[in-house]
């Protein structure tokens, strides 16, 4: 029997059509029926078929089933089939209108991604009559696939959020045609043919080809899965195609979304005995966006230049040749893409002597001046000025000056606009502010305190740096500014409602919980505040004239401090079921593996950072998402249910990653540092309250056999990156469920990751939440990490000064180590995306 179908074609009559057209009718009502039944109602169709000349269209079996499921008495399986047929009725219109209008590729396309999406809300109808609106006659394929992008991407709204994944579907799908046509061109044939291609025109680094043979690249190739596109939601992958993917000169794009994906992993793979497993194991957590890698490893990894950090740390020593030599490292790393965090606790005060002259110093302020200078100056071929934090101690002397770089007003000459202002505060000025907001607090010159006392204050923490400070306070030898405490308490408020800035630092929580005191101390965080690890100041060596080979050379040795340098990473929670405890800790230990590859491979813009980096392997795994993921699990962010669940998930993490480091230890060695850690010897986790029995387990093996890396948890700020995986930036709430974004001129709805109508309520904007509720979970969150956490205060015009001081009291109370920026809703601050990957 033939059957005419509705382009008028002719194929044999199939009783296995009717048969599933069925049984799905009847699954979709969960309706148990046997398939004894269902085969004799086929029968029936097959019979009446057979009887039948000619089978002039499938209406007329249709019709046939309608009425034997009336007569078998199949009444809902009825009604549901009527409607399956009129809803597929409208279906062939909908392509019929699009036929009309896009050439058959488009077509195609269009049929496939609305199998995807089902829903009313996301009907291509609404899509056609969308798509009218902007069609004009005589359009050509290209025009008209940016049209269907906009038309979908205006389409989106709160009510129906997937509108971003159907954009990103037509923006994939224009990516890879304009990708395929450029290798058709070149006659690239797979992949092997593609990397070869790219090396060749310096794109990709050489060392690609020489840790991979042909046949390893062929088969990484065939494991790339371009389905793994349909993730990727409209901003993101817009995102990705602009900034991440590599182009050539003319800035035509040569690299799918996949073959990024690939194109890391196979770096940080390479250093892998067996590469091809951890290349595809990479490959599996980045292609599912379940791990971001840091903006720099994500721009650089697979490149000729691949400086894969995000952050540096540098101490800046208390003389001229020092000041400048940082300044440089400063530039250097800025160059190559780099943020930077600088100390400048150890300067001289305004008004110190030089050498004996009394009053000859200018302070620090003209110095920072310099670091703004330079970051304005060293602006990465155009593409963004450098960014750095300085920071500087609650106590020294210049400090009122430098709570007025960023704001608007007083003398211009005394300004710094692009650089970040921090401030390091000791236990004791949390303390008297809760005490006493009237009593005097001292600031004094770090280099007059050495000439009387013959210690650096600035170089103790705690009780001990107390009882120094106030040892201080009464010697009348040193020279002492006095201000009120809410005066200045006044000062640095005032600054960051302003300004967002200054950056909080609460240096006796960090250096308490530093895991490697027994190595040094903490002055500082970076740029974006999630990292903390030991630092000290270079000493250079006055330089000499040598002679080699018969002409004079100059020689200037430098004995390096600890430079320090951020590898990061974040786990997109919202894409990772965290629940599957043996998947979560596969993730983990896959990303600690890449993390630790990256010290391995990275290009370092400076010795210094490199001898540091090879000295604790510190790396910094954060963690994006985290609204995201309390949204999913129906957990609200104001909640005493979300305190103990943030717990519970942040120690389940600690612990998965610690084994991670473990792990590789056992197989490549531990860090130098390791002997004498709070590793080591067990501290670590008694300070933590580890007590139970995995977490003794877990420390004895790690005493047995050490930890790869000396730093491990720091969760930035992820503000780019978080984009790109469709999720909510770092741990924050988010700040709007549905917002417009501005791109060269084009106006991009956005919503909260995977918004609908269960979770609406769960994305409560941050605006609206009372700030204490984030505190504490941060302080939560602060005890299973040893490094800190990129986390912001946000506050609205009804707040007072008083309340605002009132929760930096609460963050010190709760032991959380670094606030970021205060964000004020009537004040758009300053993002720095160097680091906020």
């Amino acid at each position: 029997m033939e059957i005419i179908k509705r382009n008028g074609t002719k194929e044999q009559f199939d009783d296995n059509k009717v048969y599933k057209a069925l049984e799905k009718v009847f699954a979709s009502l969960n309706e148990k029926v046997d398939k004894v039944q269902i085969q004799a109602i086929v029968n029936e169709v097959h019979e009446y078929a057979a009887n039948l000349k000619e089978i002039s269209s499938v209406e007329l079996i249709q019709d046939k089933v309608e009425e034997l499921l009336m007569k078998h008495e199949y009444f809902q399986a009825a009604k549901c089939y009527i409607l399956y047929r009129e809803k597929r009725s409208q279906y062939r219109q909908i392509v019929n209108g699009f036929s009309a209008l896009v050439d058959e590729d488009l077509c195609e396309l269009i049929k496939k991604i609305q199998v995807d999406y089902p829903e009313p809300e996301y009907s291509f109808e609404l899509l056609l009559n969308k798509f009218k609106a902007f069609y004009k006659p005589n359009m050509d394929h290209d025009e008209c696939l940016k049209m269907l992008m906009k038309a979908s991407v205006e389409l989106i709204s709160k009510e129906a959020s997937k509108w971003e994944y159907i954009a990103a579907r037509f923006l994939s799908y224009q990516l890879h045609e304009q990708i395929n046509k450029l290798c058709e061109s070149k006659q690239i044939n797979n992949y092997y043919d593609k990397v070869e291609y790219l090396v060749s025109q310096n794109y990709y680094g050489n060392y690609l080809l020489n840790s991979y043979s042909k046949t390893d690249i062929l088969e990484l190739g065939e494991y790339i899965d371009n389905t793994r596109d349909k993730l990727f939601t409209y901003s993101g992958l817009d995102l990705l195609a602009k900034r991440y993917l590599v182009c050539d000169h003319e800035y035509h794009i040569l690299e799918t979304p996949q073959e990024l994906f690939m194109g890391i992993s196979m770096h940080l793979a390479s250093c892998e005995k067996d590469r091809l497993k951890w290349a595809k194991k990479i490959y599996d957590i980045l292609s599912n966006l379940e791990v971001t890698m840091a903006t720099p490893t994500m721009s650089n990894a697979r490149k000729p230049f691949h400086q894969l950090s995000s952050c540096f740390i540098d101490t800046v020593d208390d003389s001229l040749t020092n000041i400048y030599k940082s300044i440089d490292n400063f530039a250097q790393v800025s160059k190559y893409g780099g943020g930077m965090g600088m100390y400048f606790g150890k300067v001289r005060a305004t008004g110190s002597d030089i050498r004996g002259f009394k009053g000859a110093s200018g302070g620090v302020i003209r110095w920072i001046k310099l670091v703004n200078d330079t970051a304005v100056a060293v602006d990465q071929l155009g593409v963004r000025q450098g960014a750095v934090a300085v920071y500087l101690d609650a106590w020294h002397k210049d400090l009122p000056e430098f709570l007025g770089l960023k704001t608007n007003n007083g003398d211009d000459r005394m300004k710094a606009h692009d650089v970040f202002p921090a401030i390091c505060y000791p236990d004791l000025f949390w303390k008297m502010c809760r005490q006493d907001l009237n009593d005097l607090w001292f600031m004094m010159c770090p280099h007059e305190i050495y000439q009387v006392k013959g210690y650096h204050l600035e170089d103790y923490y705690g009780e001990e740096w107390e009882k120094r400070y106030l040892d201080c306070v009464n010697d009348d030898r040193i020279d002492k500014r006095s201000i009120v405490l809410k005066d200045l308490v006044r000062l640095i408020l005032k600054s960051a409602v302003e300004t967002g800035t200054p950056f909080t630092f609460n240096r006796d929580h960090v250096n308490r919980m530093n895991p490697n005191k027994h190595e040094g101390m903490i002055y500082c965080s970076n740029l974006c505040t999630e990292i903390a690890q030991n630092m000290s100041a270079m000493e250079i060596e006055k330089q000499k004239i040598e002679v080699e080979d018969g002409d004079p050379v100059i020689i200037e040795k430098v004995k390096p401090g600890d430079f320090v340098v951020c590898n990061l990473a974040s786990l997109v929670l919202g894409n990772i079921d965290v629940d599957d405890e043996k998947h979560l800790e596969d993730v983990i230990s896959t990303v600690v593996r890449a993390l630790d590859n990256v010290i391995t491979l990275n290009y370092f813009p400076i010795p210094q950072a490199q001898i540091t980096s090879d000295k604790y392997r510190a790396i910094g795994l954060g963690c994006s998402g985290y609204h995201h993921l309390l949204a999913k699990k129906g957990i609200k962010f104001d909640s005493d249910e979300h305190l103990a669940y943030v717990d519970e998930l942040f120690e389940k993490i600690n612990y998965y990653t610690l084994k991670a480091s473990m792990k590789i230890a056992e197989e490549k060695e531990s860090y130098p540092c390791f002997k004498g850690s709070e590793y080591d010897t067990g501290e670590y986790f008694k300070l933590r309250g580890y007590s139970d029995s995995k977490w003794k387990d877990l420390a004895a093996k790690i005493h047995e056999k050490g930890l790869r890396n000396g730093y491990l948890l720091a969760i930035a700020p992820t503000s780019s990156t978080s984009i790109i995986a469709g999720t909510s930036a770092g741990v924050d709430p988010i700040i709007n469920k549905f917002f417009l974004e501005e791109k060269k001129g084009n106006i991009i709805a956005r919503t909260a990751p995977e918004l609908n109508m269960d979770n609406f309520w769960l994305y409560k904007s941050a605006y609206f939440i009372d700030q204490s509720w984030l505190i504490k979970a941060a302080g939560i969150r602060q005890r299973h990490l040893d490094q800190t956490q990129s986390i912001n205060l946000y506050i609205t015009n009804d707040y007072t000064l008083r309340q605002i001081l009132d929760l930096y009291i609460l963050a010190w109370e709760q032991e959380v180590k670094t606030i970021y920026y205060v964000r004020s809703k009537s004040l758009e601050v300053e993002e720095c995306e160097s680091c906020a990957s």
